[in-house]
């Protein structure tokens, strides 16, 4: 389940990069080219790179591949390893929980509730924040598998 997890997450990591691209892209093409500056693609490009960054760290998280300073574990026994490890995971799951679902959650719900529309797209600004609390739900599924199996992941 994992695998497949990371498989479709990472597709749309890859969709939404190269729709940044081509939103970039085109904003640069209209504005130097055409002369008149495309109106909707500078919040496109925003959007998206709110959404890449914040499921970027949900798949980071996932893979392990997030930013450590790894001087305490390597001085310390596998046993106590272990022990690091899974204290850290439950401080990720917390923070995902309170920051990301409770927080985002609010959030999303408040732009809703207020009807908050974008700009230049004129979408409910809720769309947007609604990736908060879905990496937040993705942080804690991946660190959950972690802490079942501790040892599994020790390497990384």
């Amino acid at each position: 389940m994992k695998k497949r997890l990371d498989k479709i997450l990472g597709t749309i990591l890859v969709f939404l990069m190269a729709s940044i691209v081509v939103a970039v892209l085109w904003q640069v093409f209209s504005r130097y080219v055409l002369q008149s500056a495309s109106s909707f693609t500078e919040e496109i490009a925003r959007y998206l790179l709110i959404w890449i960054g914040i499921l970027g760290a949900a798949y980071a998280a996932g893979q392990q591949d997030h930013l450590a300073i790894n001087v305490l574990p390597p001085k310390l026994d596998v046993s106590n390893r272990i022990k690091l490890r899974i204290g850290i995971n439950i401080l990720i799951i917390l923070f995902a929980f309170f920051a990301f679902i409770i927080g985002g959650g609010n959030l999303v719900y408040v732009n809703f509730e207020l009807g908050q529309n974008s700009a230049a797209l004129g979408v409910p600004l809720g769309y947007v924040y609604v990736v908060l609390p879905l990496s937040g739900a993705l942080i804690i599924w991946y660190k959950g598998i972690e802490l079942a199996n501790p040892k599994k992941y020790l390497a990384s």
